[in-house]
């Protein structure tokens, strides 16, 4: 499998670990033409309470290890689970409750990055 072909399929497994546990305002990031970003893509997005913010980041771990045998380089932000960052490396995933979003405003700071929102699942 191709390195384009592992990160999409990473991509996916993140989305739909998000998914499962009902994530909202899902959205990816590509970084790929940003000078100097962390990160190849980014995905972001929002529970309404530190526990479903746990439930994500416990999911996105164990459906990617499960499925894709993956491993996160680093993860943080799990004792208050206002902001779980989950890093693959090339692929990050930031997931926030409303209000912490909302006040750290990322998705503004990467403004220049391709932008894809996913539609919630019904």
């Amino acid at each position: 499998m191709s390195k384009t072909a592992e990160k999409q399929a990473l991509i996916d497994k993140i989305i739909e670990a998000i998914q499962d546990v009902k994530g909202e305002d899902i959205m990816i990031f590509d970084l790929t033409n940003i000078e100097n970003s962390v990160a190849e893509t980014f995905i972001i997005c929002s529970g309404n309470s530190n526990t479903q913010v746990s439930a994500l980041a416990g999911n996105v771990e164990k459906k990617v290890r499960n499925e894709l045998q993956d491993r996160p380089w680093h993860v943080e932000g799990t004792e208050n689970a206002m902001w779980v960052l989950v890093d693959y490396v090339s692929v990050v995933v930031h997931i926030f409750q409303k209000q912490t979003r909302e006040y750290y405003d990322i998705e503004e700071l990467w403004g220049d990055a391709k932008i894809t929102r996913i539609e919630n699942a019904i």
